[in-house]
């Protein structure tokens, strides 16, 4: 095929080199047999859709499953943002409308079946994740050359694709097996998933706990751990509490006071990844009805100066975190750093008075990011010391983003999404007028947005995103918080809890290169 040959995979927006059709071998699999079980204290309630590729949400949460029981083409793995796995290689035609996965040989699914061209291509047609609408209008056709290769068709150059498919910006590039998904159904998929990953499925008690088994025929190489047991303890305090009593092995999130108890516990460790992906803002869905306080961006900027953020940080990561005027990472290409809003209350109130609220107003409903309840009491709190009044709702994880997704939240979100990608996918979702959760969009964004998408020069498109983070931070489109220092507490008997080994992941992994102690 014109363009597509043996050549080194320069795509702008990807950061690893990948040379085509040089084939990775497989890991030799572990001479020792898996043994012992890892037990994690989980932040949150567990949703049975996270078991299901098609439906991540665009938020990190679903990858903390997807890693054990499933695989993807590409993906995110220690050796880069974009490290070749179900796919041994992959190529871009030259006129950037095509790209060519060359799967790799011998790659099954729990149930035996090999992963084929037709399952690359019956997944992403049955992706209805987060990125949906993005794919839909870029991709023109999947085809499927032979049962180990697959080319993927553009409608026009889009230098964001890998980003889009290979990270978890998206879920796009998971891989279902067809005959079972089409055999059992979407609902039948969800209550026994079959994947491709290191970890097969054995039960799942919804909300409450997930057990997974280690699977020998994983290509990359046999799991250390035998067993994996995802356990929901959304109360901090029975997380800690479990943790102490050797009930766990791991928590995620700790904050303030009893992750300062972990730290001081004797055979305990508190630690957080060394980047972070996750930033936390609070959005303003009525900002873009002209009858709201929230239309005039003196309000919008008078909460944003009610924030205490080092206050908060202290409280909540005990300094951990870093503040952040932006809600891309610095870490992302194409990010622009600024500097996060003072802490002024007097000057907040002053621009209050100035929109014609001396007495502050009510603003309805405040929705904090579960399960971050003590987070949400305490911008309440900034917010009404300011004049600026709510009354707190928490509702589940899951809920929270199905809701926000249908525009059904007003008054004030507490958002945060710790997805992987670049400046470009993480506005995608939030910003541009086909994002699941934009409630508004200003034109001079929504065009400079549609520009850099078919813009192939990586300079170009920088100074267009540098532009668009300058406008939302003017206009305070969003009020940034800071960038999570997402807090662990990792217990006595764990040798590698997997914190850092993927860049900028949230939760553990590779979940096949973890280790347990020997007894």
């Amino acid at each position: 095929m014109k363009g597509l040959g043996c050549r080194a995979c320069l795509v702008a927006v990807v950061l690893t080199l990948v040379v085509c059709g040089g084939v990775v071998a497989p890991a030799t699999p572990a001479a020792v047999a898996p043994e012992g079980t890892m037990t994690w204290g989980i932040h949150i309630t567990l949703a049975s859709r996270w078991l299901d590729p098609a439906e991540t949400e665009g938020i990190i949460t679903p990858f903390m499953v997807l890693y054990a029981l499933h695989d993807a083409l590409v993906k995110p793995m220690p050796a880069g943002p974009s490290t070749p796995s179900l796919a041994e290689s992959w190529s871009q035609s030259k006129d950037g409308l095509t790209y060519e996965f060359v799967l790799r040989k011998g790659v099954k699914f729990h149930n035996g079946d090999p992963v084929t061209a037709e399952d690359v291509k019956f997944s992403l047609e049955r992706y209805r994740g987060a990125g949906v609408k993005a794919f839909k209008d870029r991709v023109r056709e999947v085809q499927v050359v032979d049962p180990g290769r697959v080319r993927i068709h553009l409608k026009e150059p889009w230098p964001d694709f890998m980003t889009f498919y290979g990270t978890s910006a998206t879920g796009a590039g998971w891989i279902v097996p067809k005959k079972y998904v089409e055999k059992v159904g979407d609902d039948g998929f969800k209550k026994a998933p079959i994947g491709a990953g290191p970890y097969k499925f054995v039960s799942f008690n919804p909300g409450i706990e997930l057990v997974l088994e280690a699977w020998d025929g994983y290509w990359r190489k046999t799991p250390n751990v035998k067993r994996l047991v995802f356990r929901s303890l959304p109360e901090e305090a029975t997380r800690a509490a479990a943790l102490k009593k050797g009930e766990v092995d791991v928590v995620y999130l700790l904050t303030g006071p009893i992750a300062e108890d972990i730290r001081r516990t004797p055979g305990l460790k508190l630690i957080a990844p060394s980047q972070s992906n996750g930033v936390f803002w609070l959005d303003f869905p009525d900002q873009w009805d002209q009858k709201s306080p929230w239309h005039d961006r003196r309000v919008r900027l008078a909460a944003s100066l009610a924030i205490d953020r080092q206050a908060l940080n202290q409280a909540e990561t005990l300094g951990f975190s870093k503040l952040t005027g932006n809600v891309i990472p610095r870490a992302f290409e194409f990010a622009k750093p600024i500097e996060a809003h003072p802490y002024d209350p007097a000057k907040a109130k002053q621009l209050l008075a100035e929109a014609g609220y001396p007495n502050g107003f009510d603003t309805g409903d405040f929705y904090p990011w579960p399960p971050y309840a003590s987070m949400g009491e305490a911008l309440v709190g900034n917010l009404q010391a300011v004049g600026i009044k709510s009354r707190m709702r928490m509702m589940e994880r899951a809920t929270l983003t199905t809701t926000w997704r249908e525009k059904k939240l007003h008054g004030l979100i507490v958002g945060i999404t710790g997805a992987a990608g670049n400046a470009a996918t993480r506005l995608e979702a939030y910003v541009s007028k086909n994002g699941v959760y934009t409630a508004g969009v200003m034109p001079e964004v929504e065009d400079l947005f549609q520009r850099q998408t078919r813009e192939l020069d990586p300079k170009k498109r920088e100074t267009m995103l540098h532009q668009i983070q300058q406008v939302l931070h003017d206009q305070v489109i969003e009020a940034p918080i800071y960038e999570l220092a997402f807090i662990w507490g990792i217990g006595p008997r764990v040798e590698e809890a997997g914190i850092n080994l993927i860049k900028g992941f949230a939760y553990s992994g590779p979940l096949e290169d973890l280790k347990m102690k020997k007894p």
